[in-house]
């Protein structure tokens, strides 16, 4: 039995910094969801609608950090870094 390698190799995609800075965002929200600002209680709080729209603010936060910093995720997914 005589196995041919294939004619062409394909090359893998690359990934683009758009999805690098996806991947931040969403590196970042879980972070935050873990060590990031908790409701309050008592007469200053948001009640049940803070937490209901609680993961919206963290992922609003998530976006902010990712903008201000870099965490080198292009640069580890093969990217120039930016």
């Amino acid at each position: 039995m005589q196995i041919t390698p294939p004619s062409t190799i394909a090359a893998a995609p690359r990934a683009t910094p758009a999805i690098a800075d996806q991947l931040e965002r969403a590196f970042l929200e879980e972070m935050l969801k873990y060590c990031g600002p908790r409701a309050v209680d008592g007469a200053f709080s948001g009640g049940a609608g803070e937490s209901q729209f609680a993961s919206f603010l963290t992922r609003e936060h998530a976006a902010i950090m990712a903008g201000k910093m870099d965490l080198g995720f292009a640069g580890m997914l093969g990217e120039a870094v930016r």
